[in-house]
């Protein structure tokens, strides 16, 4: 028909454009509450639509619930490391009290069992740690051997400490004080030095994975570290000068 007007195309607003306009006019609902109760969004859990002011009070509850979960998780961290740092302090200070190398062995034992559930323990040291002493070392005290060593040094692979799988075999060459597990179980081990080769500190557990490879050792090589000072502070002079008249 002549003269008859062509619809012009129905134009529809981009989305991006239109939330780039509203954040850039965060005061367009002034006046216009009305508006905001008629607009529906989305329900969040799929069952049709909501008002949008339900929609911002269920995320706005769904933060404070976020919030309050990771509060918690960092007062049971806190809480975690309080009682860590409680029990390391109290673990140096037995060690400290102790007066020979056999009780600064037994001291490790008693406090690593009671405090941090570490089942066994083993302080391999150099006879010359034992010169002069009128017993052999008592356990977990054990005089360290060129087998010993070896061994020790094999799975330290050129670490200064590790955790890692302890065989039966292992187990009654590193740990003959200690009752043999029926399977293999794990250990945590660190080399003892303090300008000088010290010796091996191996706490061990018939438990596979409690001593886990991917652990951390800073607390094996922080009581390996105070255990080495201690070492050097009992140990009996070498030799005894003898006094003339």
């Amino acid at each position: 028909m002549a003269g008859a007007k062509i619809p012009e195309p129905r134009q529809t607003l981009d989305p991006e454009m239109v939330a780039h306009w509203l954040a850039r006019h965060p005061d367009f609902f002034e006046g216009r509450e009305g508006l905001l109760q008629q607009l529906k969004v989305p329900h969040p859990e799929g069952r049709g639509a909501t008002s949008l002011l339900e929609r911002l009070v269920h995320d706005l509850r769904g933060r404070a619930e976020t919030a309050e979960w990771r509060l918690e998780t960092l007062l049971e961290s806190a809480r975690h490391n309080e009682a860590q740092y409680r029990r390391i302090r109290e673990l140096v200070l037995a060690l400290l009290e102790t007066e020979s190398n056999d009780d600064l062995g037994q001291a490790l034992a008693r406090e690593l069992s009671e405090r941090f559930q570490t089942p066994q323990v083993a302080l391999w040291c150099p006879s010359s740690l034992s010169d002069g002493e009128a017993t052999p070392p008592q356990a977990p005290r054990q005089v360290l051997d060129s087998a010993a060593e070896t061994r020790l040094s094999a799975l330290l692979d050129g670490r200064a400490s590790r955790c890692a799988r302890l065989s039966v075999t292992d187990w009654k060459r590193l740990l003959p004080h200690a009752k043999v597990p029926d399977k293999p179980g794990s250990c945590a081990l660190t080399r003892l030095a303090l300008g000088e080769p010290l010796g091996y500190l191996v706490l061990a557990s018939p438990d596979p994975d409690h001593f886990r490879a991917s652990l951390d050792t800073l607390f094996t090589e922080y009581v390996g570290e105070v255990v080495a000072r201690l070492l050097t502070r009992h140990a009996p002079p070498p030799h005894d000068t003898p006094r003339h008249a």
